[in-house]
């Protein structure tokens, strides 16, 4: 849980929100328990840029076409 909350303050900082607003925006669209960490192994190994900035483009590109993570039941 750690490198999840590493993952959502250091995406706050580029959005220049809150992390509790990083939080909710990612959540909202399942990123946190569809693709941090199930994805932790692979991303973990990466740069803390190239997963910051890839955390920032995933959740904007999937808001703005109003996508979401998370599987209709």
């Amino acid at each position: 849980m750690i490198f999840v909350s590493s993952c959502i303050e250091s995406t706050a900082k580029i959005l220049g929100i809150t992390s509790r607003e990083a939080y909710q925006r990612m959540n909202t669209i399942g990123m946190i328990s569809h693709y941090l960490i199930p994805n932790y192994e692979l991303l973990h190994t990466q740069s803390r840029k190239y997963v910051t900035d890839t955390t920032v483009e995933t959740l904007l590109n999937w808001e703005k076409s109003g996508k979401t993570m998370i599987s209709p039941k």
